[in-house]
Parts: C-alpha cells; structure tokens; sequence
C-alpha cells in the first residue's frame, strides 16, 4: 500500500484511541484469533491492532483467519508484514482447534452482501450457523479464554414501523421465515441464540455487537448499497441515482470508530450482552446522495428515480453503549464523506 495511504490509516487509528489508549489495556501482550480476518472487519481490526503496537507498545498479537488470503495479501501487503500478525487458510467450519495460547477471539466470519445470500443461501446460512458453533466448540477448550465477541448484524432486528424510530437492543421486529430475504438475518438470530446457550451452559464468555451501516477505507464500491453507487456514481463523473423517493433514513459510522468500539466491546462488553455498533446520526438518503455531490465536487446532479415512498428509519440507539461502555462516535458524517471520497480517489489511481 502507497506511503500516503497507510498514513490516513494511521491518522484515524489516532484520531479514536487518542493519546491515551489505557482504555484497552487489557490487549496488552495478548493473542487475538479473528475469524473473517480479511474482511472489512478484520482488515479494520488489524490496522488497529499494528497501530497500538507500533504507537503504544501494546505487543498484542494476531491471528488472522480467512479463506482468501492472496486477495489480502495485495489489498494490504503492510499488514502482512506486520510481524505480529499471522494468517491462517481455512473456512471456520473446518476449524477444529485453536492455538491455546489465544486469549480473545473475534468471530466475524459473514458477509452482509444480499447478492452472496441470492446466490448461495444454503452456503451463507451454513457459513454463520456451522461456522458459529465451530469457533464456540474450539474456543470452550481455550486454558485462559477472556472474551468472544460474536459479530452479529442489526439486521436481526427485522422489518421496523415505517414511522421508525432509533433501534434500542430489545427491539424486536419482524423476519418472515418462508422469504430468501431472510437467509442473512435468520442465521444471524440463531448464531445470536447458539452463543447465548453457550453462555448459559458452558459459562462461555460471549459478547454481541451487532453493526449497522458504515462507510470508509476498504469497503469496495460495487457493493450492492446506496452510499457505495452515490460515491462510485460521483467518482466516475456519471449522475447520482437514488431508487426510491430519498426519505429513507440510515447512518453511517467511519471504519476507525468501528474497530475501536469492537475493541472496546471485547474488552469490557459484558457476557451474555449485545450492543449495538453503528453511528446514531440518522440522515436521508437524499440528504447522503446531495453531500457526496458536493464533497466530490464533480459535475453529477441527483436523481431521484423511485416512485415508491420509502420513510423507514434503520438508525442505532446509542444508550446502552454510551452508558456502559462510555463509547461514542468520534468522526462525523461530513468527515466520513470527505475522508472516503478522498480514499477512493487514491485507490482507483492505482
């Protein structure tokens, strides 16, 4: 990766842990084994984690878990070389142990891209439900076992009220059980309820984040999401489409808040808990496709192409992890335009 682009990364990993990182402390000279390592997620986790130890000292090592490692390997060859992480070749339903010095592990290993559950519905549930009870198999045999965090998706909240207001962790919502749309979520909500049984039984300590929207350094632009074709739409000088009447409102939280709340959440999340993980700062979609337009400064108009009204709300409530965790969100959505228009520019250059 080009000097300038690992420093913007080193600037937001800054930016969120500050001057003072004795928030997570509790990494210090330990092991992490994180599944879906090459991922958005992990790719994420990694650069967090070679911040701290290259900035603070942390000596916090890393195992990442993938199937894809070549495409990682090109994507950020740095990480690679970071003398701290170590990749593994593997699905997670083929995982029968882990290495039993690990001490914390990230279980992350799903993709939300609707077009994977389409296309292979039975592979992605397997992946999330098989894939699930594997980690938790190996990991209840770990000799000093601190934390799990299991990646959920705040999908498994279901459909909301067209009214919507900001999702608490005890909303519940609808998800038909005979629709193909319910492949991710439904999965998602029984992996949830294997590792809670986990907790109860096996006294196995498990926390849940569940992530909303987000929006920054190593997402890709072909994902099948408003946000991704706004900046894509803008980048390539071509007009900006939104599908539906624009009043749908979502948030977007930057990848470097994202790592470090995850962070936070295994280290102090407490067993049996789910928090939510996303910005609580709601705006419309046309609102988002009209900032790309002039953070881009290019030449695109919007257009707003659906005829249907769409006034859903899918937006975070802060409360549990501001009062808990004391976590709350240090890049704004202006700055995570800027920052990802910024990010993808460079990226497209090479």
């Amino acid at each position: 990766m080009e000097k300038l682009l690992r420093e913007m990364i080193a600037a937001d990993c800054q930016e969120v842990v500050g001057s003072s990182p004795e928030a997570l402390d509790k990494l210090r000279n330990r092991l992490l084994y994180v599944t879906g390592g090459t991922g958005f997620v992990g790719t994420w986790i990694a650069e967090m984690v070679c911040y701290l130890n290259q900035v603070h000292g942390f000596g916090t090592g890393l195992i990442l878990l993938a199937r894809d490692l070549d495409t990682f390997r090109k994507k950020a060859p740095h990480l690679v070389r970071c003398p701290e992480i170590r990749l593994v070749g593997s699905d997670v339903r083929d995982v029968i142990d882990l290495p039993s010095e690990v001490d914390y592990v990230i279980h992350a290993a799903a993709t939300p891209d609707n077009r994977q559950h389409m296309t292979n519905p039975i592979s992605v549930m397997d992946t999330i439900t098989r894939g699930t009870a594997t980690i938790l198999d190996a990991a209840a045999n770990l000799p000093h076992l601190a934390k799990i965090l299991n990646v959920s998706s705040g999908q498994v909240y279901g459909r909301q009220s067209l009214a919507g207001t900001a999702i608490t962790e005890d909303t519940v919502g609808e998800i038909p059980v005979n629709s193909i749309t319910s492949v991710y979520p439904g999965a998602k909500r029984y992996a949830e309820t294997l590792c809670s049984a986990y907790w109860s039984s096996r006294k196995l300590p498990i926390v849940t984040a569940r992530p909303f929207a987000f929006m920054g350094p190593y997402q890709s632009l072909d994902k099948p999401w408003a946000i991704n074709n706004f900046i894509r739409d803008a980048l390539t000088d071509n007009a900006i489409r939104i599908l539906s009447d624009g009043k749908a409102v979502r948030s977007y939280m930057y990848p470097s808040d994202m790592a470090y709340w995850l962070l936070r959440m295994l280290v102090d999340g407490g067993s049996g808990m789910a928090y939510n993980l996303g910005s609580p700062y709601g705006i419309s979609l046309r609102e988002v496709a009209e900032k790309v337009k002039e953070f881009s400064g290019m030449a695109s108009e919007v257009l707003v192409r659906g005829m249907h009204e769409d006034n859903s709300v899918f937006v975070p409530d802060p409360g549990l992890v501001s009062a808990s965790l004391k976590l709350e969100v240090k890049v704004d959505i202006d700055q995570t335009l800027k920052r990802s228009l910024r990010w993808f520019r460079e990226t497209v250059k090479r």
